[in-house]
């Protein structure tokens, strides 16, 4: 590994938890513009949240795909929070981890890039990266498409042997690995899989791992 790593950071569950509040607030604003905007119930909308979802990784997709749908204007109706202040569930020492991490530190997302820096910022680690990297960026290509990697990779030239990706959805970790890249778990189901270098139980469990990570 190289004395400079470069660290890619997810964003949703990964370097804060998403699932008590800012998740369900997201699908619910998902199904009430596909309500509006496709003249569908709440069930009918709610069906075909889930169904695009999971055909295609992301419900903008399958609404872009089969409807014209303008992705930048979904992005930012279905990311829209008036208090996420009161709704962010993260760890007050993440600031001090991210501050001691050696090398470049990005945030590679599914999101978008304004909700991105919101939830940095209430977090008060946005100034701890170098940049953040939204769907907008990867041609609304989501992980863990290669093409999203691939993006990444050109657009901050990087190496992928020099990257070490953080994430909690396992697939996602999947095309890292076949990229040369070291890969870390972050919660996760069950079992680990073979491409994943490490599994941490939650972000600040990483400290304990920086040894083995970058060859110590």
């Amino acid at each position: 590994m190289s004395p400079h790593p470069v660290w890619l950071f997810d964003l949703d569950n990964t370097l804060h938890n998403a699932t008590p509040h800012i998740f369900p607030h997201i699908n619910l604003s998902m199904t009430r513009y596909l309500e509006q905007h496709l003249g569908l119930t709440r069930d009918e909308a709610n069906a075909l949240r889930m169904q695009y979802w999971q055909r295609y990784g992301a419900t903008m997709l399958g609404l872009m795909r089969h409807h014209g749908t303008d992705p930048d204007h979904f992005l930012v109706e279905t990311h829209r929070f008036d208090r996420l202040h009161e709704m962010m569930v993260f760890e007050r020492a993440l600031h001090g981890l991210l501050r001691r991490l050696p090398g470049r530190k990005i945030v590679f997302s599914n999101a978008p890039r304004h909700y991105a820096r919101a939830v940095l910022a209430v977090m008060g680690v946005d100034r701890l990266f170098e940049d953040v990297v939204g769907i907008e960026d990867l041609a609304y290509q989501p992980k863990p498409g290669i093409r999203a990697y691939r993006s990444l990779l050109h657009a901050q030239r990087l190496r992928p042997e020099h990257c070490i990706m953080l994430e909690d959805s396992a697939v996602n970790l999947r095309t890292a690995k076949r990229l040369g890249m070291r890969t870390v778990l972050v919660g996760g189901g069950l079992r680990t899989p073979a491409y994943v270098d490490v599994r941490i139980p939650n972000i600040l469990a990483l400290r304990r791992q920086l040894g083995r990570l970058l060859g110590r």
